[in-house]
């Protein structure tokens, strides 16, 4: 085909174009409105943190600064020594998602492939434990952390996450490994593979989209947690950012603009981490699109 005739029919992708009709116009308007209205409060912080409590007195919370103030956030990190809650909140997080997850995997394994006796038992177990809600939990667990000396200790809450979180994974991977091929564990065990080499090598790799996808989720997850670690991480030194925050307003009287500025310091290293595994999210929950 000339260059002449493809300009005048046109080429097959602009032929092949779907013309966008009013239905997907009204849908493309509601996104945007919606995306609007959750992206509101980001930005209201975003603008507060950075606003001297004199610009916030007489313009309020909508009217962008005059002046780029950052005494709010200096405030916070000084009061409350920002970089060890920071580590706090990230070495609780990190081990909860990886502890969780390899305790999910070798549950589902068990319950999903291994076929136990009482498999529906077991997981109607499981999908109880994550509906309990944790004021129940708050009193047992108390009287168990301070008996064993574990009161006030960063790994009472993670063991308290590793159990709740797992309950969820094991929960979800039970019901993928249950539709797991069995001709592809027949082909391994007739290679000589063991089930513990069945599991490491054919069914973590085949599995692991969605292993990374919960293993960002129950970081996200253990981070944002506030009930449990404000119970049992009552001295400074152990406290987690979420915690931190809310402690420091009970505390002492602070301006809207060091409450804007520490919800923004708050804020920013999930979004970051979210960032960062953004692509393992999107190929996690595309995985089982595709064969």
């Amino acid at each position: 085909m000339s260059a002449t005739t493809a300009i005048i029919t046109g080429s097959p992708k602009r032929r092949n174009r779907r013309r966008r009709t009013p239905t997907d116009w009204i849908v493309l308007a509601c996104v945007v409105i919606l995306a609007a209205i959750v992206l509101f409060p980001f930005v209201v912080i975003l603008i507060n943190a950075f606003k001297s409590p004199e610009d916030y007195a007489t313009g309020g919370p909508l009217q962008l600064p005059t002046s780029f103030y950052v005494d709010g956030i200096a405030a916070f990190w000084d009061r409350v020594n920002f970089p060890q809650k920071l580590w706090n909140s990230f070495f609780i997080s990190g081990v909860v998602a990886v502890v969780a997850v390899v305790v999910s995997v070798l549950n589902a394994y068990a319950i999903g492939i291994g076929r136990v006796r009482g498999r529906v038992p077991l997981i109607l177990v499981f999908l109880l434990a994550n509906m309990l809600p944790q004021e129940v939990l708050l009193y047992p667990l108390y009287t168990i952390f301070r008996a064993v000396g574990l009161y006030d200790n960063v790994w009472s809450v993670i063991i308290t996450f590793v159990v709740i979180q797992s309950a969820f994974g094991t929960y979800l991977l039970a019901s993928v490994f249950g539709t797991f091929p069995k001709e592809i564990i027949e082909a391994a065990a007739l290679d000589g593979a063991g089930r513990w080499r069945t599991l490491w090598r054919v069914i973590v790799p085949v599995s692991r989209p969605t292993l990374g996808v919960l293993m960002v989720f129950f970081f996200i997850w253990t981070w944002n947690e506030f009930l449990i670690p404000l119970t049992f991480l009552i001295s400074g030194e152990n406290q987690t950012v979420p915690v931190a925050i809310s402690v420091l307003q009970g505390d002492r009287l602070m301006d809207v603009t060091t409450t804007s500025a520490s919800a923004l310091l708050g804020l920013l290293p999930t979004l970051i981490f979210f960032l960062i595994f953004q692509r393992t999210l999107s190929r996690g929950i595309t995985a089982g699109a595709v064969k």
